[in-house]
This record gives structure tokens, sequence and C-alpha cells, in this order.
């Protein structure tokens, strides 16, 4: 095998480091030093600071900040409290609808932050109690803010897509538009299974209790609306829209949106210099995290690469009966797995990395697999025992909300995003459709 058992040897090596504590980036730096000075000496690293400073000074990368900092504008300043109040009044008048209000919710904030833990934490400290409130079943309550949070994963701008297109090398605005459509789909069918669940057993999601919808006049309503959620919505269409039509590149896009969230906080009157050193603190902790993340993930590559490990998983592959659709729901499997153990930035520089060169060779649409991958990033952090958005989720809810009952409610909706990634592998046009349509596909 040549150097290949050494290579094999670090996969398992940086498996049991992260099952006995360290964090995923020391574990990959380690690894990737440790077994690649085993195989080579020193001769391989000459290239790892190369490495690391296209990294530090790769201009697309800069786009990920000022995403971040976009979102995190809109959560700090509370006007994402007052989003979810006007939606929920407003979809909250059948059975279920406060679920539903709190789906919508979540593809709003999945295009405005793209942070899973952000949105079901704000979820579970705003939305939690009143959905306690009205008696919804604690198992509805904690799927439902599960799975809405999960759709930063998805929908555009994700950071995930951001990483994605540098390490397919796709242009950011084509799995932008790739990304949309599956995951409008996958935020419909939370709503069809709430709506259904609703139907069904309307004692555990009643509506808002009518006396309580006739304190707020649909009008007021609908001026809150425009007031409140309208300029987020516009600020989105923009930065989406601008990237994905060609007209701004994916950086100058992120720059309008960073000041826009800020002169839409400004202007709703929420800006105090408290808001602004949170949000540039929260930005720079999320930012920073990214990016050792990548830097470490260097070492980890450059190692499994220079000892022999694109053959190794090309031999692994030929192993699998059935061709280039089995060796992906080979692949799905794994992603799945390694989401249980790790965050999706490290899945994107430590994971794909070692397997996206098979299917580029077997000449698979990338685009489609992207969207295939984002959509099994979300499952994989709703899956018990150790799904991160349960994680998040504990830490906001109440005693009474029981650690079972969480668990009986994201099964449903891991389910459902189960049966989104077979969609999309059987109707791949759902994802590829709207790039191609527009002349996107271009890199």
């Amino acid at each position: 095998m040549g150097l290949e058992w050494i290579a094999l040897a670090m996969l398992v090596a940086f498996v049991v480091v992260l099952l006995i504590g360290v964090p995923v980036a020391y574990a990959a730096a380690a690894t990737g030093l440790v077994f690649g000075f085993i195989g080579f000496g020193d001769s391989l690293f000459n290239l790892l600071p190369a490495r690391i400073y296209g990294v530090a000074t790769d201009q697309s990368l800069l786009a990920l900040p000022m995403f971040v900092f976009m979102g995190v504008m809109l959560e700090k300043s509370r006007l994402g409290q007052d989003m979810l109040e006007v939606i929920g009044h407003l979809a909250g008048r059948v059975p279920g609808g406060m679920g539903v209000g709190i789906i919508i919710f979540g593809v709003i904030m999945g295009a405005t932050t793209g942070i899973v833990g952000a949105t079901i934490v704000l979820l579970g400290v705003i939305a939690l109690p009143t959905l306690l409130k009205y008696k919804y079943d604690h198992a509805l309550a904690a799927g439902t803010i599960c799975a809405s949070g999960t759709l930063g994963q998805i929908v555009p701008p994700s950071l995930v897509l951001l990483l994605l297109a540098e390490i397919m090398n796709e242009s950011v605005g084509t799995l932008f538009a790739a990304a949309l459509m599956p995951g409008l789909m996958l935020a419909g069918l939370y709503i069809l299974y709430i709506l259904v669940y609703a139907w069904r057993h309307p004692d555990k999601a009643p509506p808002i209790p009518a006396e309580e919808r006739d304190a707020l006049s649909r009008r007021d309503l609908w001026l809150r609306l425009i007031k409140g959620v309208m300029p987020a919505l516009l600020l989105v269409a923009a930065v989406l829209g601008s990237i994905m039509g060609g007209v701004a590149a994916p950086t100058e896009a992120a720059a309008i949106g960073a000041l826009g969230s800020l002169l839409i906080v400004g202007l709703s009157g929420k800006l105090s210099l408290k808001v602004l050193r949170d949000t540039c603190q929260a930005t720079l902790t999320t930012s920073v995290m990214i990016f050792f993340v990548i830097m470490t993930a260097q070492a980890f590559s450059l190692a499994f690469r220079g000892l022999g490990g694109e053959r190794l998983i090309q031999d692994l592959f030929a192993l699998i009966p059935g061709g280039t659709t089995t060796d992906i729901l080979f692949f799905m499997g794994v992603l799945f797995v390694a989401g249980v153990l790790l965050e999706w930035a490290e899945i994107s520089y430590i994971v794909l990395p070692l397997f996206l060169p098979y299917f580029v060779a077997q000449g698979v649409d990338m685009v489609w697999l992207a969207a295939l991958i984002c959509i099994n990033m979300q499952t994989s952090f709703l899956t018990p025992p150790v799904g991160w958005s349960l994680f998040f989720f504990r830490g906001v809810a109440p005693p009474e909300v029981k650690t079972g009952a969480i668990y009986r409610g994201v099964w449903p909706f891991i389910y459902i995003q189960l049966a989104a990634v077979v969609i999309v592998m059987l109707f791949p046009a759902i994802a590829t459709w709207l790039p191609s349509s527009m002349g996107w596909m271009n890199k």
C-alpha cells in the first residue's frame, strides 16, 4: 500500500482524538503534523506556510465576516424578536399557525444570519415561552424550533455555501441559486407537516386565543409587518439578487448587507453603542473560529493527500457496488455520521476535501452535489443524541421541556430532511434548474 497505511492510521487517530474531547481544530493540526512528519519528515510541510498564507489572503473569504455581521446586527438589535412577534400573530390564527410562523421566521433568519446556533438560541428564548403559553405540545415545539434553526445551513446567503463555493471551485452565485429552491422546498415540507399534525391533534397546536387576536387589529399587524419585516426582506433580496444576478461580487454584496443592516437598525431606533459592541464581538468570535478551523485543516489535508489518501478513498469507492449513485449514497452516509461529531466548518474543510476529488473525476455535477451536502448537514444537526441543534436548544429550554420530548420532536423533521435528500437526488433539476436557466453555471 505504500504510504496509504499511514493515511489510514491518521484518519483513525483523528477520530480517536476527537472522541477523547480534543477540539477539532487542534486534532486536525496535531494528526496532520505528526503523521505527515512520520511519512515524509519535514519536507512535506514546506508548502504549509504558503497554504495558510493563501487562506489568510483569500479575498473571497472577506464576505464571511460581513455576512456574519449582517445577521448578528439584526439579532442583537432585537429586530428579530419584533419580526417573530408579527409573523407569529399573522400565522397564529389557525391551528399550528405559530409553528408555521416559526418556520417562516427561520427562513428569514437563515437568509440573514446563516448561523444555526444563533437562530435556535433566539427562537428558544423568544418563541418557546409563547408556544408553551399557548399549550403547544412540548415535542412539537422543540422539533419546530430546532428544525427552523437549521434552515440557515441551506437558505442563501448561507456561510456553508460560501465555503463550499471555494472548496468546489464554483461561483458563489451559482451555489446560492442552486440552494434556493431546495431550501424553500424543505421549509414547505416542514409547514405541511405542522399543519397536518395540528389538523389531527388540534389540542396540541392550538391557535392564538380569540381575545388576544382581537387585541391587535390586522391593520396594525400589517403596518408592523411593513415597518419591521419588509426592510430586512428587501435587504436580503438586494444582497442575493446582486450576487446571483452577477451585478456584484460576494464581497461587495456582503459589504452592502453589513451597511444595510446598520441603516435598518439605526432607522428603527434600536442602534446603540452596546448593540454595536456586542455585534462586533460576536462577529469577531464567529469569524475567528471559522478561519482557525480552515487554517488548521490545511495541515490535515496536505498530509492526507501527500500520504496517498486520495488513492485510499478511490479504492474504498471501488469496493462499493452499484456505480456512482451508490457512491453518492455512501458519501451521504459518511457526511451524516460526521455531522454528529463535527461542526459544518470542520466538515467543509476536513471531510469534504477527502471525497470531492473522486466525484469530480467521476463527472458528478458539483452544483447538485452541493445542494445534497447542505440538506445532509441539516439532518445530522438534528440527530440524537449528540446533534448540535439539540445542545443549543437544551441550553435555553426550561426544565419542564424534557430531553426525551426534544428527541421525540426532532425525529419527524429528520425524516422530512431525509426525504428531501431523496427528492433532490431523484430530481436534480430542483437544484440545477435555477442557476442553469439564468446562465449562472459558468464559474
